[in-house]
Order: structure tokens, then C-alpha cells, then sequence
């Protein structure tokens, strides 16, 4: 996997490879600024170089990490860039061939003279060590496709500038290659599985640029049909010129070992006073809050504590539930109005402490909905915040825990039927209205699950009427099916942030939102449980904000303090409205 300067999908793609018994190579096609990362005018710093870096083992792996994230954080002009100095930093247990012809290898080639390109490849081999770096050659067919395809000109001067410079790379590396000792392999720019997809992708490039697949003058996928997942068979014959170039790649996989700690929570550190430990601390805390609250209890609420603190405890989530406390009891001091949502009610432990605010015992809430010995995860502590007062908590949380160690997690929407359809007919050029229409006979989401467009053809009859009999709406149906469920854009998670016990990119590389300035991680929350960040939700709620106003005037109007946590539930008046 080498997406375009980001690491999104690494953690899915190494959990599925490793489920189906395929090694899992991760690695990124990187953007390398033309001088520093930093510098930012202009075209000359907005037209980056492409270079295919790889993981070799966990290190390379922690590595692009750290590369990708200061590309983000620091590097972001147009794209995400790094530099010749960051990838030399960083180069330990990584693989880089020298990319497409987007790459500064290809970039700087010469029809006859390699004095520059030498420097170059002379320059990465240095960054990267001997047998880590590998010049990269392609065949995408460029003198059959002009041959056999009637292309519109500003099409064909494109695909023979592409046929050119592919002619230029194979001479030059044929020559550098044994003078250098830097080794060739053949790779395929492939955006797509099968060959039959090549419509599809096109469509779903149209519709990221807002262009129509009319247009002539666009990034185009369907002028180059072969940019699919080869067989060994096929790449041989693609490069029987070179042929030592196709058992490369499976040498540069032999290199490529990664295996990535999946599924053990690491918590973030919380401060204890000295000599003791979560488990101890969190005891004591909760022993002390308990009398305060039931000082007449007759045994049976102890020991309904002590049976939740020993499951807490066999855990290991003492430190989770000293966190939440923490930032819970820290709003609460700030006059911020909190809730807690879900299953958390249950638990007499979070209710001593102060995160939820009704006894359990009293609504006959049990204990095991949140947490019990068989549950294989974490539970959510789901606290909602006035949303008027959200940042500040999270600015609380960052203070104590450290700027590196804390951020926001990263969400994806994805193109679901009906934004499918309306995308594609746009991008075909169909009127609105007929699009509108087909798109309102997909049935809504019921429950929050969507009905597949196979699903809807076979069971609406006009749909499937007009998928039957009218070739364009088949067209129109038959493209929407293979781009629905694609990511449309990443955004930030509603409620998810996460604290890290040391540097978040140890754990997952960062980026920032879209126009704004919160740190946001790659990983959407289910990967990042995987890595094993603990996700903690924190929910703006604009009714607790209302309450907190209601509750200021009425103490300005009426000089009456209102207690929110003990509000009578028998009030008649309240009932009569």
C-alpha cells in the first residue's frame, strides 16, 4: 500500500493481509520539496517530487510515521512535503525506488546527457544505503494504446509525451544501473483491481476535481487502461527487455518484514503520588469519596464497590478511570456542565468518583452492561460537555498531558447509494432532475444502515424497470455500485480524542484538519484501538449549554441557586408541560 502522502489505510490493509496469510508491505509515495519542507513560495515549493518509500521491519514503520506527520504538521504546501534532510533523519528500515515520472529521477533525465541524474541517484542512494534504493521502471503501454486508439489531440500529445519519457527511463537505467550498482525493478501504476474498473476510477477522479468525464483536459484514467493489479505472468511479458527487473520486486518483499503490536491498550500517565499504584490509588480514591456520600451504608454498597474495583483492577483499566475522573472533576470545578451517556451509568465506581451523576443502585442499573470479567475490549465512558465549554476541557487534558501526546481523531464519509448516484450523473453530464429521481427510489437508511444499490435494484420495481430497459440509467446505476463505499473526504471525529503515554507518532501518524488547526491522527478510532490508543469521547452537547445558561439567569433574575444533579422528578408543573 503507497497512497499518496498519507498512511490511512496501513492498519486495515496489514489486519487484512495478515488474516488472508499475505505479507502486508506498507509504504507511502512521499512528496519531496524541492528545497526544504519549510519553505513555501510559489510554484517551485508547490510542485513536490514523488518517491515510493517502504517499511523494511517496525522501525521503517515508526519512521514514515514521524516522516508523514512533520510533512502534515510542518510540510504542508499544496501537499504534504518532506525533505532530503528529514528523509536522511529518518531513513533507518526503509526501502525508496525512485518513483514515477513524477519522481526527481525521472524529472531530471536528458535524452543523452546523465551527468544530473547521476548526482541524484548517486544523492538517495547515500540518504537510503546501499541496497535500499532501486531505480523504479514502468510500462504502461503507451505505442499500442496510440496505435489501436483514435485519442483527441490534447489526449494523444499526452499519451506520446508519456511514451517518451517511459523510453528515456528504460535507456538510462540500463546504463546507470551497473555503473551505479543501484538495481532495477519493474512496478505498475496501478489505481484499481481489474482491468474492467478503469471506468469506475475515472468517474471518481472527475468527481474528487469537479470535473465531467467529457472534459479532455483532466487527470485521465480511462486513456490508460492497464493501470490494474498485473499477474507475474503479465509483468514478465511486460518486461522482457529488462528481465531481471520483475523478480526484484519479489527480493525487495523478501526485505520487507513488518509485524505491528495489535490489540494491547497502552494508557496514558497519570500522575500518582509516590509509592503507589493505579490500582492502589484508584482504591483509596474510591473509599474516600464513598463515605462522604454513604455514610450510613450498611455493607451491601461496599461491597457492590469492592466487587467493581476488583474487575477494574483484573483489567487493568485503573488508569482509565483516573483519567476520566480527572477531566470529569476538572470540568465540574470550572462551573462546565457534564453527562455521562450509556452503559457508564451502571457503574457505582465512576459514580463515587463524580463522572456520572445518579446511583446506579437506586435504577437497578447493573455493572456488567458496562464492564464485565468476559468483555474483550474497553468500555466507553461516554461524557458529554457543554459544547460552549468543550475546548477548554481538551485544552485541560493537553496542558497536563503534553501537546505531542494528545489529538483528535480522524472520521471518513464515505459515498453511500444515493450520493453515488448524484455524483456520477453529474460527472456524466445527465440533467439533475432525471438523476434526482432515480436517487429518491433508493429507500432512505433505516436504523442507520444503508441499502445496498444491488439490494435496491432487486427490490424497486421502477428501478429495476429502468435498470432493465434503459441503457443509460444502467450505465449511470452500473458505475454508482463500484464507487459506492469509496472514502469521499476525512474529517474530525465528533466526540474521539486520544492520550498517548509517550509521542503520538509511536503510534499513528498525524495530519491537520482541513482548514483549521486541530491535530487530527490518520487512524480512525477502530484502527487506533488497534494500535492500542486509548479513545476517550468527549461530546459537545448544546442542551447542557442551555441548562448552564437557563441556571445563570435564573440566579441573575430570581437569586436562586439550581442545583442540575439534584432536580426533584415529582415536580407537578414540570409534568403538566
Amino acid at each position: 500500500i503507497t497512497d499518496h502522502g498519507v498512511m490511512y489505510g496501513a492498519i486495515e490493509f496489514y489486519k487484512e493481509c495478515i488474516s488472508s496469510g499475505i505479507k502486508p508491505i506498507i509504504g507511502v509515495e512521499m512528496y519531496v520539496a524541492k528545497r526544504s519542507h519549510k519553505d513555501k513560495e510559489g510554484k517551485l515549493d508547490s510542485e513536490p517530487f514523488h518517491l515510493t518509500v517502504l517499511a523494511k521491519n517496525y522501525q521503517g514503520y515508526m519512521n514514515l510515521m514521524k516522516l508523514i506527520s512533520i510533512a502534515h504538521l510542518e510540510g504542508f504546501y499544496y501537499r504534504p512535503r518532506v525533505d532530503k534532510k528529514l528523509l536522511k533523519e529518518f531513513s533507518e528500515g526503509l526501502i525508496a525506488l525512485s518513483g514515477c515520472p513524477a519522481g526527481e529521477f525521472i524529472r531530471s533525465l536528458d535524452e543523452d546527457r546523465y551527468d544530473k541524474t547521476k548526482d541524484i541517484a548517486t544523492e538517495y542512494l547515500e540518504i537510503f544505503g546501499e541496497g535500499n534504493y532501486f531505480f523504479e521502471i514502468q510500462n504502461h503501454l503507451y505505442k499500442e494504446i496510440l496505435k489501436t486508439s483514435d485519442l483527441e489531440s490534447p489526449i494523444k500529445r499526452d499519451m506520446e509525451n508519456m511514451e517518451k519519457i517511459q523510453d528515456i527511463t528504460w535507456k538510462a537505467v540500463k546504463i546507470l544501473s551497473p555503473m551505479l550498482g543501484i538495481p532495477i525493478v519493474a512496478t505498475n501504476d496501478y489505481h484499481y483491481i481489474k482491468p474492467e474498473d478503469a471506468e469506475a476510477q475515472d468517474a471518481l477522479i472527475c468527481i474528487q476535481t469537479g470535473k465531467f468525464i467529457s472534459d479532455l483536459d483532466r487527470l485521465r484514467m480511462i486513456d490508460t487502461p492497464n493501470l490494474y493489479l498485473k499477474s507475474p505472468d503479465e509483468m514478465s511479458q511486460l518486461f522482457e527487455n529488462i528481465p531481471e527487473s520483475v523478480p526484484q520486486s519479489v527480493k525487495i518483499a523478501g526485505k520487507c518484514n513488518i509485524e505491528i503490536p495489535l490489540g494491547k491498550p497502552y494508557f496514558p500517565i497519570f500522575n500518582i503520588p509516590r509509592e503507589r499504584s493505579p490500582d492502589e490509588y484508584l482504591t483509596n480514591l474510591c473509599l474516600e469519596k464513598f463515605k462522604g456520600k454513604f455514610p450510613e451504608d450498611d455493607g451491601k454498597l461496599l461491597e457492590r464497590l469492592e466487587y467493581e474495583l476488583s474487575i477494574i483492577q483484573k483489567k487493568g483499566y485503573s488508569t482509565y478511570f483516573l483519567v476520566v475522573s480527572d477531566f470529569v472533576n476538572w470540568a465540574h470545578e470550572h462551573g462546565i456542565i457534564t453527562n455521562t451517556r450509556g452503559s457508564a451509568a451502571g457503574s457505582l465506581v465512576l459514580y463515587v468518583l463524580g463522572v456520572t451523576n445518579i446511583n446506579p443502585i437506586n435504577y437497578l442499573l447493573p455493572f456488567e452492561r458496562f464492564l464485565n470479567p468476559q468483555r474483550p475490549s474497553l468500555p466507553d465512558i461516554d461524557v458529554d460537555l457543554a459544547d460552549d465549554k468543550r475546548d477548554e476541557v481538551i485544552n485541560y487534558v493537553m496542558d497536563l498531558y503534553g501537546l505531542d501526546k494528545v489529538a483528535h481523531i480522524v472520521t471518513f464519509g464515505t459515498m453511500m447509494g444515493r450520493a453515488a448516484i448524484r455524483d456520477i450523473g453529474r460527472v456524466l453530464g445527465m440533467p439533475y432532475g432525471d438523476v434526482d429521481r432515480i436517487a429518491k427510489l433508493i429507500p432512505p437508511p433505516h436504523q442507520g444502515f444503508h441499502k445496498s444499490l444491488d439490494d435496491a435494484i432487486k427490490e424497486v420495481l421502477e428501478l429495476s424497470d429502468l435498470y432493465k430497459n434503459d441503457p443509460e440509467v444502467k450505465r449511470l446505476l452500473d458505475l454508482a455500485k463500484k464507487v459506492e463505499g469509496s472514502v469521499r473526504h476525512a474529517s474530525v471525529h465528533a466526540a474521539g480524542i486520544v492520550i498517548a503515554p509517550e509521542v503520538l507518532t509511536n503510534y499513528t501518524p498525524l495530519q491537520l484538519e482541513a482548514n483549521g488547526d486541530k491535530v487530527v491522527t490518520q487512524y480512525e478510532m477502530y484502527s487506533i484501538e488497534d494500535v492500542g490508543l486509548v479513545k476517550m469521547d468527549l461530546l459537545g452537547i448544546r442542551n447542557l449549554s442551555i441548562l448552564g445558561h437557563a441556571s445563570d439567569i435564573v440566579k441573575k433574575e430570581r437569586g436562586i441557586d439550581i442545583d442540575l444533579n439534584n432536580l426533584p422528578l415529582d415536580d407537578p408543573k414540570s409534568f403538566e408541560i
